[in-house]
């Protein structure tokens, strides 16, 4: 049986806590450090294999998305859009996505997410191996009661869920990758608002813990992640990319790379595509790495 992979980014939200820089545009638009926030969780289901790919934004920003991304075929994907026109929560991404999940499992990733390491695509892949249970990822936190925490038991299995406690049972933050078969669409329709006037992720997931069908992966030290959502952790995250890349003389999260070392596109097509592109440091690093 073929595995339909598909992948939904979500780059919502006011982002009030960026303002002024956010007032004016997307929070998943600024830059961290050489290319738009949105190429990373972007990036993060490419390196899953997943191809086919929905953006949710609300109405102001779409038509800037568009202009960025298109309809993803310089990059060896698709590319479709969605609005959310308020913010109701991360949980609404499943119901706007409805049509374009149809009867597929699919990825759902925050548009203010950065993940490094090894083999992510890898971890990401398995997830898509059992069709009935979803899947949320763990990231070790020094400050819990700022997420979703994730409560494990002695052999890691999930056991518990608690959005933003004051007494964390763990340090596990539940971050914004999840993978979801195709029945957390209808879950997702039936949540009730809650008393923040949002359909909450958290809320799906405890759906799926209480038919014993929530798996948990665990990002390991090997990993870092990023929630772009404040200043420190936005000028964090730029300084971490910028680094890597200095030591590393390699472009993360380039898109253009990803799509043609994994076959998506030839030489002459990505040639092509680069054509009028500008001399800037992202397209010459392409330029160096893929086509000489």
């Amino acid at each position: 049986m073929t595995i339909v992979r598909k992948g939904i980014v979500l780059a919502g939200g006011s982002g009030t806590r960026l303002n002024p820089l956010t007032e004016i545009t997307s929070k998943q638009l600024l830059p961290v450090y050489d290319k738009p926030m949105i190429y990373y969780p972007i990036s993060t289901l490419m390196l899953a294999n997943i191809r086919d790919i929905l953006i949710i934004s609300d109405t102001d920003n779409m038509p800037t998305y568009k202009k960025l991304l298109g309809d993803g075929s310089r990059f060896g994907i698709r590319l479709s859009y969605d609005t959310q026109a308020e913010p109701r929560g991360i949980a609404e991404a499943l119901i706007i996505g409805e049509d374009f999940i149809g009867e597929d499992s699919f990825a759902l990733i925050l548009g203010d997410n950065l993940i490094y390491g090894d083999n992510l695509g890898g971890k990401i892949n398995r997830c898509f191996d059992n069709l009935d249970s979803a899947t949320i990822f763990g990231y070790h936190v020094s400050d819990p009661s700022r997420f979703g925490v994730i409560e494990l038991g002695s052999d890691n299995k999930v056991i518990g869920l608690e959005e933003k406690p004051l007494n964390p049972k763990s340090n596990y933050a539940a971050i914004g990758l999840y993978v979801y078969p195709a029945s957390a669409v209808k879950i997702a329709k039936n949540l009730e608002l809650s008393p923040r006037n949002e359909l909450e992720i958290t809320d799906v997931n405890l759906n799926f813990l209480a038919s014993s069908k929530l798996e948990v992966s665990l990002l390991g030290r090997g990993y870092a992640w990023f929630d772009m959502g404040t200043l420190t952790s936005l000028l964090d995250a730029a300084n971490f990319i910028k680094m890597i890349e200095d030591r590393t003389n390699t472009n993360i999260a380039c898109l253009e790379e990803i799509a043609y070392k994994s076959g998506w596109m030839s030489k002459d097509q990505l040639s092509v595509n680069l054509k009028g592109a500008g001399d800037s440091e992202y397209y010459c690093y392409i330029r160096n790495t893929c086509l000489t």
